[in-house]
């Protein structure tokens, strides 16, 4: 059965196996006007691109599950929009908005912060909030096969 989560769920496989991207410093420049040395920045793998692509998607797809208010949502779940707190989320009794809102949040938080999402990515965060997306999807599966019986 499918879910309309699969397309974020997907990816967790890949993400076992990913190396999520490096940060990419410039050693050439010398800060001089002719010379100005560029910000580091992480150069993500196609991998976590196309994930943040998909939970972009996810939002715009899904409009009637209120994502870009993903402050609020984690706020009503005790979370906090901030690193600590939402790497140490127990998400075993959150439900698939409060975890879409983690994704959307993590997403969110690299604009803010270069580096954010790779910090969510190798923490494990972020595959923890697919696994337990995937097994919020599995029971509602479940539950539509036992309602057609």
């Amino acid at each position: 059965m499918s879910s309309k989560y699969d397309d974020l769920i997907r990816f967790i496989p890949a993400l076992k196996n990913d190396d999520f991207g490096k940060w990419i410093v410039d050693h050439k420049n010398d800060g001089t006007p002719e010379h100005p040395i560029q910000f580091p920045f992480v150069s993500y793998s196609a991998c976590v691109r196309e994930l943040e692509h998909a939970i972009y998607e996810f939002d715009k797809n899904n409009p009637d599950m209120d994502l870009h208010n993903y402050g609020e949502i984690l706020e009503k779940n005790g979370i906090e929009w901030g690193m600590n707190s939402m790497e140490n989320a127990d998400v075993s009794k959150l439900d698939a908005t409060a975890i879409l809102a983690l994704l959307l949040g993590a997403v969110r938080a690299e604009r803010f912060c270069d580096g954010a999402l790779l910090s969510f990515l190798k923490s494990g965060a972020i595959l923890r909030w697919l696994e337990r997306l995937q097994e919020i999807a599995g029971k509602v599966s479940k539950d539509e096969g036992n309602s057609e019986s």
